[in-house]
């Protein structure tokens, strides 16, 4: 330790992440969140409303959001995103894949335990059973079984 009590927040928390190559994420505790970077497309009106509701469709919370200027032009951003959940839930890989079709540039930083290690509640219409359940409809759909 360098030096003590220099904080003016004596309940002030810091959390130092290790940045590495990539690597499989830690598998999911329940407590966790997704880091990412993400591009506009464009600059236009409701474009980062369109990047933001990949999240809100699949009721995903998001921690953090702070924009960024590319610098190769004017109206060019990127967001670095903190969002609850991990890589391994369904409705953070359909969000995941949403914004991969959006953006022309994704950057995935990664999935671990949130520091405070508060489980992340959902609705139930945005369990993971609920997206499988969804995919395997389609899939009858489109390989012509009967539906129930």
């Amino acid at each position: 330790m360098l030096a003590e009590a220099i904080g003016d927040n004596s309940e002030a928390v810091t959390r130092f992440v290790l940045v590495s190559r990539t690597a499989p994420s830690p598998p999911p505790t329940g407590a966790d969140k997704t880091s990412l970077i993400a591009e506009l497309p464009d600059d236009h009106p409701g474009a980062l409303l369109e990047l933001l509701e990949q999240f809100s469709t699949r009721g995903i919370n998001l921690s953090l959001i702070e924009s960024r200027p590319i610098g190769d032009a004017l109206g060019r951003y990127r967001f670095v995103i903190d969002a609850d959940g991990h890589i391994h839930d369904e409705r953070m890989a359909d969000a995941l894949l949403g914004l991969k079709r959006f953006s022309p540039k994704l950057i995935f930083l990664g999935s671990y335990p949130r520091a405070d290690r508060q489980v992340v509640q959902y609705p139930d219409r945005y369990a993971d059973d609920v997206f499988v359940e969804a995919r395997d409809w389609l899939r009858g759909i489109v390989s012509g079984e009967p539906e129930d």
